[in-house]
């Protein structure tokens, strides 16, 4: 199935790639992708998704693969859903919210704060308001250790993957790392902008650590009878295992799937198990 590569615009006049896999008139679930991830992250769940009757749309967010940068380097988690609001409004109503860490927090403040009952139901991949700060730390580290020096070969860059996620196989075929990096002279570097991270603290997406804010966010959801499913991995460190068990006593509506021999990269890690994790939840709430 080719997937329909779409373009929208923000009202700063960013443009803002997604790819639509399945039918254009079909309901929509869209897939955030986490902090320097892009939509391809999604390929396969989004093909599986499609294969049952829905749209499935992938979006770069803003400063990530093929979108635009941000003006004055705003990547504010606001920012963020401001963004995804808008390709909403060019889908069919009712769409579906699927997130990963920084696309899970795009779609709180999104479905429960910025606009209430724009998404019919919520899929949170891998994060809650109350993740782990020493798990965050790290995503952050591995994001900025080669953000300015780039890489000089692909398995440089296979090897520090690995590193961060020795669970995950090296991928026998390096060239399907390419669409994370982009090549300038004679190195790689990662595809995102680098003022996503370094840059000023109040343009950055620091609501991301404002547990109140994105519970109450988590809460306007519930309350408007919106369901949610959350998805973990068992091995991930920004979700332990403690963090889902509060999360779920706070918001006992929460479905929870635990998905075992997966990482924070659910989705990489085990999409078969992802995958059908998702159409259940669909099936059960796709009416």
């Amino acid at each position: 199935m080719t997937a329909e590569t779409f373009v929208t615009h923000t009202p700063g006049d960013l443009r803002i790639i997604s790819d639509r896999h399945g039918d254009p008139d079909a309901r929509a679930v869209v897939f955030l992708h986490g902090g320097g991830q892009t939509r391809r992250s999604w390929g396969r769940a989004a093909a599986a998704v499609a294969a049952r009757g829905w749209q499935a749309v992938t979006v770069d967010l803003r400063g990530h693969g093929e979108s635009d940068w941000a003006n004055q380097g705003d990547y504010r988690l606001v920012s963020f859903a401001t963004d995804v609001h808008e390709v909403l409004r060019t889908l069919p109503p009712d769409p579906v919210l699927v997130g990963a860490s920084l696309g899970g927090c795009t779609a709180m403040l999104l479905a429960g704060e910025l606009a209430p009952g724009a998404a019919s139901a919520v899929v949170l991949v891998d994060i809650v308001p109350n993740m782990d700060a020493s798990g965050a730390q790290r995503v952050q580290a591995f994001m900025a250790e080669n953000m300015e020096s780039g890489f000089h070969s692909l398995d440089e860059v296979a090897d520090a993957i690995a590193a961060y996620n020795p669970h995950r196989p090296r991928p026998a075929d390096l060239q399907g790392l390419t669409t994370n990096l982009r090549r300038r002279g004679d190195r790689w570097y990662w595809h995102w902008d680098p003022e996503f991270i370094r840059g000023p603290e109040h343009q950055g997406p620091m609501e991301i650590h404002d547990v109140d804010r994105l519970n109450a966010a988590v809460r306007t959801i519930l309350d408007g009878g919106v369901p949610m499913l959350l998805v973990r991995g068992q091995l991930s460190d920004l979700v332990s295992a403690a963090n889902a068990e509060e999360f779920l006593a706070r918001f006992p509506q929460v479905e929870f799937v635990d998905v075992a021999g997966a990482g924070h990269m659910v989705a990489g890690d085990r999409n078969d198990v992802f995958a059908d994790a998702i159409l259940e939840f669909l099936a059960r709430h796709g009416s």
